[in-house]
């Protein structure tokens, strides 16, 4: 794996964690906070998806070379 892919996905789990972190420690009720963690982990859920993808195309254009 590339480095630029590592880093890349080393920035969502840090995203996700830091995220993760932030809502629970606000103030904020419960249904709240969940609220808040479905939300960001649905909109990292698609970043996800979208670097994955990005990841599958250039495994194949390696691959074809």
């Amino acid at each position: 794996m590339k480095s630029g892919n590592k880093l890349a996905i080393g920035a969502i789990f840090g995203a996700v964690v830091g995220i993760v972190a932030g809502v629970l420690a606000a103030p904020k009720s419960g249904k709240e906070a969940r609220d808040d963690i479905a939300f960001k982990a649905e909109e990292i859920g698609d970043e996800v998806v979208i670097k994955a993808t990005e990841i599958i195309e250039t495994v194949k254009s390696s691959i074809r070379k």
